[in-house]
């Protein structure tokens, strides 16, 4: 019965045999044969139908068994029910009982099936699920006691106590639907195929019971009619739920539509309904279930928005919170610094000062130890800044590695308060070392908007970053380079020249301040690992055999050794290190392919090149400028980066640089190593 065919058969066969059912119930066709066939056969099969395919799911299939074997229970002892009531209700001692234990029995059966369901994976709903189950299940029963229940009362002509026996069915039927309803709310009001199809089951068996009750009660109901085929088509509906997928829904919000359109939908028909009863007559129990959907609905509302503030709260502290350090973010801080420019001029206002912090080696460490380690890191730091200003002012991190500082007063550059502040963010450790530059400014005697405020800040903590940074990598270079004439006098022009290309060619292609500063370094010391070269090799007339390429080649990560163990030589390395790469992946030491190569690298390369070949060397004559650029176009794409070389080429249009006026001639491995090969 699992197979795809074998289902849609089923399922046409189910259909067709509704089909006969309810045109013979409409037309009366055929003869009494074909009466007896249809109202007898099918209707029973139908019913049985509906029981097996119930009760063969929870044989096939182990998940849910419980369920399905209750509710197939259910359908099978109900059918059995029929049966005795089409053998027994013909004769004149009709003993029928059986049949009326039978139709009882079914709702407990059911009812157990479908708590089984519903219990199946809501484990977590949330609670104003359940209350929304409720609220359904309280103006459904409503509706039906106002408007089928009590008509069937005034319209009786039998006994009372046959009438409350012909509504016991559809009173049970209410709690049937108060599940169904229940389990569609626990899904938000988006249920499956399963409770759909045994919500639509148990509102036709709700219809047939409440109709056959009505006419019953008033002598006429029929066994040819509609109504008595409507319970077979109840029951089909249960067994083909039995073999819907089933997919119960996650519910991970509580806060979308669903969340209160249909609650106050069913809070506004008990409203309508009792709205109605000031004009008509309205039982006492229609108007208490109405009520009561009231003031359920009434709780679920103050419950939703109790939970739509908290949430309103959450989401303000998380927009003016920084996710990672917990400290203020850069909306709070636009929005206290507005405060501040807005209470400047009053009496009580000292002013405020503004500290603005970047950190420095933070990229190195994050680099070095990974992101996981540099977020920890940040957080410690943020702890260590809150704690400075704790009671003093307000912390802020605006994103990466800034942070801020709100002070109230006009403090000095030089206050000790933000000299606390600037060593709550350094920490050192083996191979790193992380600190801070700022830029103070006093609001509003320094700017008269956040805005102004804090763009001032940032370019003040920028100037102090760059003389920081630049002198302390200045003066790194200019000991190395100092080491490098004294061992290899020749190459001071040359590098000279390789810097001042490299910074045009820098500049050409839109890099930044910093940026180019470490191009212009890294031309200056492309070449400091050959301090590592022996003599005998560097000096060499001839031409180097292979061991001793192999040995020259070393010389760019004995050079990234030396400059990386200097902290702000650390980007310079990374550029000397690959100065040898090829666009092509041939070039040492790495085989970098193309983009991978750093971009610095990439230019010096080219102005590298380009000086050796138009140098005087003791093994060659020096090529004209235009066949230079000849060749650096000829290797384009191979050797070098297009990009860079297009750029070097415009760069150098008007022709070649002069010379300086006393250049020294460089060694011939220098000469060789530079040259387009």
């Amino acid at each position: 019965m699992g197979g795809l065919p074998l289902r849609r058969m089923l399922a046409g066969i189910t259909a067709l045999g509704l089909t006969l059912l309810f045109a013979q119930a409409l037309t009366d066709f055929g003869g009494v044969w074909v009466d007896a066939v249809i109202d007898d056969g099918v209707y029973l099969a139908l019913q049985l139908g509906g029981a097996a395919a119930c009760l063969v799911r929870a044989a096939r299939v182990r998940d849910r068994r419980p369920a399905w074997l209750a509710i197939g229970a259910a359908i099978l002892v109900y059918a059995l029910g029929d049966a005795w009531w089409g053998l027994e209700s013909g004769r004149i001692d009709a003993y029928t009982w059986p049949a009326d234990l039978a139709y009882v029995a079914f709702y407990p059966l059911c009812l157990t099936g479908m708590a089984l369901l519903l219990a199946d994976g809501r484990d977590r709903v949330a609670a104003r699920l359940w209350v929304d189950g409720l609220i359904g299940g309280l103006t459904v029963g409503a509706v039906a006691v106002a408007f089928a229940y009590a008509p069937v009362l005034d319209a009786s002509r039998v006994s009372t106590t046959q009438t409350a026996l012909y509504l016991a069915y559809p009173l049970a039927d209410l709690i049937l639907i108060g599940f169904v309803l229940t389990a569609f709310a626990t899904q938000a009001w988006r249920p499956g195929g399963v409770w759909v199809l045994l919500g639509l089951g148990t509102v036709v068996f709700a219809t047939a019971d409440t109709l056959f009750a009505y006419q019953s009660a008033t002598g006429t109901f029929d066994d040819d009619s509609v109504v008595s085929a409507l319970w077979p088509a109840a029951l089909a509906l249960f067994g083909w739920a039995a073999w819907q997928p089933w997919r119960p829904r996650r519910i991970e919000h509580e806060f979308g539509r669903q969340a209160f359109a249909l609650p106050a939908a069913f809070a506004g028909i008990a409203v309508a309904l009792l709205c109605y009863g000031q004009f008509a007559d309205l039982s006492a129990a229609a108007a208490l279930l109405a009520t009561a959907a009231l003031l359920v609905a009434t709780v679920r509302a103050g419950w939703t928005f109790r939970a739509h503030t908290r949430l309103l709260r959450a989401t303000r502290a998380e927009a003016l919170t920084d996710g990672l350090t917990g400290l203020a973010n850069r909306r709070r801080l636009m929005a206290d610094l507005e405060r501040a420019v807005a209470r400047a001029g009053a009496r009580d206002d000292a002013g405020h000062t503004l500290v603005f912090f970047d950190l420095d080696g933070f990229k190195g460490y994050n680099d070095g130890f990974g992101h996981a380690a540099g977020d920890m890191l940040l957080d410690r730091l943020a702890s260590r800044l809150a704690a400075v200003v704790d009671g003093r002012g307000r912390a802020y991190r605006l994103g990466g590695d800034e942070f801020c500082v709100l002070l109230p007063g006009t403090l000095g550059a030089n206050d000790p308060l933000i000299a606390r502040a600037v060593a709550a963010l350094e920490e050192r450790g083996d191979g790193f070392a992380v600190g801070a530059s700022y830029g103070v400014v006093t609001i509003p005697h320094e700017a008269d908007s956040a805005t102004h405020a804090l763009q001032l800040a940032d370019q003040r903590m920028y100037a102090a970053k760059d003389a920081s940074r630049q002198s302390s990598r200045r003066q790194t270079c200019d000991v190395l380079l100092q080491v490098l004439r004294e061992r290899e006098p020749g190459l001071h022009d040359h590098l000279n020249g390789v810097a001042a290309l490299s910074v045009a060619v820098a500049r050409a292609l839109g890099l930044g301040s910093e940026q180019r500063d470490e191009v212009a370094r890294a031309a200056e010391l492309h070449d400091i690992g050959k301090i590592a070269i022996p003599d005998a090799i560097l000096h060499k007339p001839g031409p180097l055999d292979d061991d001793e390429w192999q040995l020259m080649r070393e010389h760019t990560v004995v050079g990234d050794r030396i400059l990386g163990a200097a902290p702000a030589m650390r980007p310079v390395a990374r550029i000397v290190r690959s100065s040898h790469e090829r666009w092509d992946g041939g070039g040492y030491p790495d085989g970098l392919v193309g983009a991978r190569i750093p971009l610095g690298a990439r230019i010096v390369a080219v102005c590298d090149a380009y000086d050796a070949m138009t140098s005087d060397r003791p093994y060659q004559r020096p090529l004209a400028h235009d066949a230079a650029l000849a060749e650096l176009r000829r290797c384009a794409g191979s050797q070098f980066d297009p990009t860079v070389v297009d750029v070097f080429c415009a760069v150098v249009a008007d022709g070649p640089p002069a010379p300086a006026p006393d250049a020294p001639t460089p060694p011939a491995a220098e000469a060789a190593d530079g040259a387009v090969r």
